[in-house]
Formats: C-alpha cells, sequence, structure tokens
C-alpha cells in the first residue's frame, strides 16, 4: 500500500512538473511568435521609409534639373509663350525659361539665314531634336538672331559660331541665366559633324546650351565626335540641322578666318526666318 502511495505521488509531481513546463513552452511560442511579428513589421516600416526616401530623393533631384531647365516636367519644353508664326513684331532677346511646344514634330520646318555674305537654308531637324529645334525656331521667330554676329570663324574645323546679341561673343548668357535646352540626341558620331550641320553650342556642362550655334563648313568638324580628340565631350554637341543650299556661303564665311578664330570682317545674320509646311 506504502508503495502504491509513493508511486502515485510520483506520478502526480510528474503531471504537474509536465503541466508546467506546458505552460512555459507555450509562453515561449508566444513570445517567440509576438517578437517574429514584430520584427516583420519593423523591416517592412524600414523598406517603406528607405523607398520613400529614395523616391523623395530621386524626385526632388528630377524637379530641381527640371526647374533649372525650364522644362515642363511631362513633356521636357518650357512654358515661355511663342511666338507669332509670321514672326515678332519687335526683337526679344531676354526670357526666363526654354519655350513651350511651339511646333508641329509631324511637320516640316526649314530656316532661311540671310548673311551679310549670302543666303543659307537649313532643314531643321524635329525627329532627333523636337526639344533644340522648337527652341531654335521660337528664339528665329521672336528676331533674337537678327542682326547678330559671327564672331568665330575657324578655316581649319569649319566651325562658324554666332547667335550672341547680348554681347557679340561666346560670353553671352544666353536667352535668360535660367534659361536653358537639353541635351537631346546623345550622343553624335564624328560623321553627324559634317559639312553643313547645324549644332548648339554649350559649355562642358551637361544641358547648358541655350542661344548660341554653330554652322560647319567642312570636313574639319568631324573631330566634335571623335572621343579621342575630345574625351567625354565628344558627340554633346545636339546637331539639329543640315544645310540644304548655301554651304558654298559657309566655306567662304569660315575662309575669313585671320588665323586667330575670328573673321578678318565682320560677318553679320541679317534674319533667321522659319517656314513650315
Amino acid at each position: 500500500m506504502g508503495t502504491d502511495k509513493r508511486e502515485r505521488q510520483k506520478a502526480n509531481r510528474a503531471a504537474r512538473v509536465a503541466a508546467e513546463e506546458a505552460v512555459v513552452a507555450k509562453k515561449r511560442r508566444r513570445r517567440f511568435i509576438r517578437n517574429a511579428v514584430i520584427l516583420v513589421i519593423v523591416i517592412i516600416a524600414v523598406g517603406f521609409l528607405l523607398s520613400s526616401c529614395s523616391s523623395d530623393s530621386s524626385s526632388t533631384a528630377s524637379t530641381t534639373t527640371k526647374a533649372k531647365l525650364g522644362v515642363d516636367s511631362t513633356l521636357g519644353y518650357g512654358t515661355t509663350t511663342c511666338p507669332p508664326v509670321a514672326g515678332s513684331d519687335k526683337p526679344k532677346i531676354d526670357f526666363a525659361t526654354g519655350f513651350a511646344k511651339c511646333i508641329d514634330t509631324a511637320k516640316t520646318y526649314t530656316a532661311n539665314v540671310a548673311t551679310t555674305e549670302g543666303n543659307v537654308t537649313v532643314l531643321l531637324n524635329t525627329k532627333r531634336t523636337p526639344i533644340t529645334t522648337n527652341n531654335f525656331v521660337a528664339l528665329a521667330r521672336y528676331g533674337y538672331y537678327d542682326g547678330t554676329s559671327f564672331f568665330r570663324t575657324e578655316a581649319q574645323s569649319g566651325i562658324i559660331q554666332g547667335g550672341a546679341p547680348h554681347t557679340q561673343d561666346n560670353s553671352d548668357p544666353g536667352p535668360g541665366a535660367a534659361f536653358s535646352v537639353p541635351d537631346e540626341g546623345l550622343p553624335f558620331a564624328s560623321s553627324d559633324y559634317s559639312p553643313g550641320a547645324l549644332a548648339m553650342a554649350r559649355t562642358s556642362a551637361p544641358n547648358s546650351a541655350s542661344g548660341q550655334f554653330f554652322f560647319l563648313a567642312s570636313e574639319g568638324g568631324s573631330y566634335l565626335g571623335d572621343k579621342a580628340s575630345l574625351g567625354a565631350d565628344a558627340g554633346s554637341y545636339a546637331v539639329f540641322g543640315n544645310v540644304t543650299q548655301g554651304l558654298d556661303v559657309l566655306k567662304k564665311i569660315a575662309a575669313l578666318d585671320n588665323g586667330s578664330s575670328t573673321p578678318s570682317k565682320p560677318v553679320s545674320i541679317k534674319t533667321v526666318t522659319i517656314t513650315e509646311s
């Protein structure tokens, strides 16, 4: 009898211990599940915050760049009102931002550049460089280039640069301090810088073109697309048109180089007339 009683007592104690251990184990499992859930929530929250920060940073950088360029966040064009198609009554050379979309890219645009040495006709590119062409067309119709000088003429490279109404040299601040045109169609190859090419002048900084441009009168300008010659700047000058008539006029102007990349006599643009069809 005594032995049976002791055995029952042992069994009862074992049962109580097992029950207590089960309770402890259950509490541990609950704590583990709770901690795991909290950890997952924290990870998700941190990931969301990082994603939001990254998105905000990207958006801010993009907006800042576009604000500097004066371009619309979706179309790439500016907000300045377009000039009349027939041209402005009075020349205007100062603008706060880039232009709204003033051209129809389905149409053909031609620029007739009347210079003191003869006329040059240029077919503008609305496919590869629509914003650049839009900029040139709007400036021309505002009379921005009328009466300006070709201040740089190089016989060897064939470069003829102009489009600086404020200073008549390459120090011209352009249409405005915050006015610039985003780079388009880059990179351009050496073959793009062929005789008759019309391209935007710019600094070594990206998206720094504004009003100044240059013609190429000879094969010498092909170095502009050669990395061995210009390094990272190669191909960065947007070619937005090609001469269809008047290449002989450009060659004559380039030949006026007095040895210091300036013309031996004044050469100027009388008018730039835009036609569309």
